[in-house]
């Protein structure tokens, strides 16, 4: 990579990582090309140069963390392909995820509220859930068929996107320790529910 190269890439870094904290933040109105640029102190001009617009900018910023929620995913699962115990792989992906997404909550605020909460990232959320299926399916044991393989990541992506979003709007009291030991459970229970349910 070239000077020039390395610090476009590091003015788009500093962009995202202030992107993560304005649209994580829960006030609706923080993010602005206006307020990105007097956060990090670089000039509109190679915001738009980056970006182009401010809900591009927003499809960015959600794509970034949303990419980053999946490679931890990946390499927690990874991790573990000579485990045999489904409470083991399931410990390391929710661990992975809640490091990501309740130990920085501005980042899990991007992933899981912000499609609800900005316009820009309504099908943006949506469009990427089958990246969080194939994760999911592909950690599934190989005794389980299919279809029935479907249905269970479709199924716990949709209850874990449910707890976690609760939790980070404040609406599901429990501690920390419980939610993780509760979706260890959920997890490495699935497989073992719905092995031959086909």
């Amino acid at each position: 990579m070239t000077s020039l190269e390395e610090r476009q890439e590091h003015r788009r870094r500093a962009m995202l990582d202030a992107g993560v904290d304005l649209l994580g933040s829960g006030d609706r109105s923080a993010l602005s090309v206006r307020t990105v640029c007097r956060s990090t102190g670089i000039t509109e001009r190679y915001f738009y140069e980056a970006f182009g617009t401010r809900d591009a900018f927003a499809r960015a910023v959600f794509d970034d963390v949303t990419d980053r929620a999946r490679e931890a995913l990946v390499g927690a699962v990874r991790e573990t392909t000579d485990a045999t115990d489904p409470a083991e792989i399931a410990a390391a992906a929710v661990a992975a995820f809640v490091e990501l997404v309740i130990d920085n909550p501005r980042a899990g605020r991007v992933l899981l509220l912000a499609p609800y909460r900005e316009a820009a990232l309504s099908e943006r959320g949506l469009s990427r859930l089958p990246d969080f299926f194939a994760v999911v399916a592909a950690a599934l044991p190989g005794d389980v068929g299919e279809n029935t393989r479907r249905l269970v990541a479709v199924g716990l992506v949709g209850a874990l996107t449910a707890i976690f979003t609760e939790y980070l709007s404040g609406r599901l009291d429990v501690a920390r320790a419980e939610l993780v030991a509760h979706c260890v459970r959920l997890v490495a229970t699935a497989p073992v529910r719905f092995s031959d349910a086909e």
